[in-house]
């Protein structure tokens, strides 16, 4: 709102062009005398007085109040749904262009929720493209300009920083901001549906990478019961992604199977392609869990295929992941090996949880090769990689492996040191970060990615 002076003269301006006088203007709400007062910028007019003056000029409360027509906003907010669903083809790339044009009109015309929703869509895009820190930059900035709001209004950015961090291996952080937010909404008493959901869906990913698979439970119980109360259809979707991660990790197959689904059903009536090619990905994994690896194969593939067909390059080459190791089980170690030295010769610019698994899969393809060496070298670098992230499950399993190579080349002692850090990783409680907050990490130069089925920026 304008400051009252200027309020003011607006008003005045608008009588006179009407021919109206202070009089007939006032009549019969408020007397002359106000209607000088107000007009000479000596009284900030109060939302109710200026809602009627609107409507006795015949403009709108907005156009009053600023000086901009209402129908540059409106028209702002439908470009920016505009925007949004070329995101949703997978079109990242022409996404940007076209938010970053937006970002600049709202920034000229002072137009403070409009400025904040380019940036979240902005973070959206450079989350679809891997570019991490670009990510959470956009998204502490939409942060800011909702300060003022109340927290619901503020969770898309929240939930956008959580992944890009998710991403990038910092699954603690990731859970700290998601926590505290879910926290907030708890104590506050505004326990918004939508908001709840978008924060619990987003929260049981790093909690399975962390092996706090009794709170990711919850979490995924506590969205299916708000469930029915949420009205975006493609919130629900991203929801029941989730939520089959939580099946699969409890041995619910069936249940993971017909999670994944429902939400590949919303994704196709909403023709939200880059969704969509999530869920061909994680159902790959869960045929993969359970045996039908030829199945799997097709998934991942028609996964992969539409990932990179809309360069979304860091979710492509986490599916590669997952292929190669479908590939590794079917006995193709050649195409799988394949698959992963071409990512990591991409260094480290797809993270500490992603690196670590590609090399976990190449030590597992050297011991069946009888390369010992071989496979001890990539354990090793995978371990490292993935203590930087506090991956627990991953962990464990990796000393575990690690830990027989040892033992079978007769290196008892040191065998028994890595059983025994397996062991701690797997004994850790689960809890996260409802303690001291950690320190935030800082981005490196380059984008980095992380755990699997993070999640893109339509759930």
């Amino acid at each position: 709102m304008d400051e009252p002076d200027r309020i003011g003269r607006r008003v005045q301006r608008m009588r006179t062009e009407q021919g109206l006088t202070q009089k007939q203007l006032a009549d019969p709400a408020y007397t002359p005398a106000y209607i000088s007062t107000l007009e000479s910028g000596r009284v900030r007019p109060s939302e109710t007085a200026l809602r009627f003056l609107a409507g006795r000029l015949g403009t709108s409360y907005e156009e009053l109040t600023t000086g901009r027509p209402a129908h540059l906003a409106t028209e702002l907010r439908l470009a920016l749904t505009d925007a949004q669903q070329t995101l949703a083809d997978g079109e990242a790339g022409a996404a940007a262009d076209r938010y970053r044009g937006l970002l600049a009109e709202a920034e000229r015309l002072g137009l403070l929720p409009e400025q904040a929703e380019a940036q979240l869509g902005l973070g959206d895009c450079a989350l679809e493209a891997g570019e991490l820190p670009a990510a959470a930059a956009r998204f502490e900035a939409a942060e800011r300009l909702l300060a003022g709001e109340p927290l619901p209004r503020r969770a898309r950015a929240v939930r956008g920083r959580a992944v890009a961090h998710l991403l990038a291996g910092e699954l603690r952080y990731a859970c700290y901001l998601l926590e505290s937010a879910i926290d907030e909404l708890g104590t506050s008493g505004l326990g918004d549906p939508e908001a709840l959901v978008l924060l619990y869906a987003a929260v049981i990913g790093p909690y399975i990478d962390m092996g706090a698979h009794a709170r990711a439970a919850h979490a995924a119980e506590l969205a299916l019961a708000l469930a029915p109360r949420v009205e975006d259809p493609a919130l629900v979707a991203g929801m029941h992604r989730q939520v089959a991660r939580t099946f699969l990790a409890e041995g619910r197959v069936a249940d993971a199977d017909a999670s994944l689904a429902k939400a590949q059903e919303i994704y196709g009536q909403l023709r939200l392609r880059t969704d969509l090619a999530h869920c061909h990905w994680m159902r790959g994994y869960v045929q993969a869990q359970n045996g039908d690896l030829a199945s799997a194969e097709r998934e991942l593939r028609t996964a992969r295929d539409m990932l990179s067909a809309r360069r979304a390059a860091l979710y492509t080459a986490q599916v590669e992941v997952e292929l190669a190791d479908v590939l590794r089980r079917l006995g193709r170690h050649g195409e799988a090996a394949g698959l992963l030295s071409a990512l990591l010769d991409l260094g480290d610019s797809h993270g500490a949880v992603h690196a670590g698994g590609a090399h976990r899969l190449l030590g597992l393809m050297a011991e069946e090769r009888g390369e010992a060496e071989a496979a001890e070298e990539h354990y090793v670098r995978a371990l490292a990689l993935l203590e930087r992230s506090g991956a627990s499950g991953d962990l464990a399993d990796l000393c575990r492996l690690l830990g027989d190579l040892l033992r079978r080349a007769g290196r008892v002692e040191a065998a028994l040191d890595v059983y025994r850090t397996g062991l701690g990783h797997r004994s850790a409680p689960g809890t996260t970060t409802l303690g001291p907050a950690p320190a935030a990490p800082a981005f490196g130069p380059a984008p980095v990615s992380g755990s699997r089925w993070a999640g893109g920026p339509g759930e």
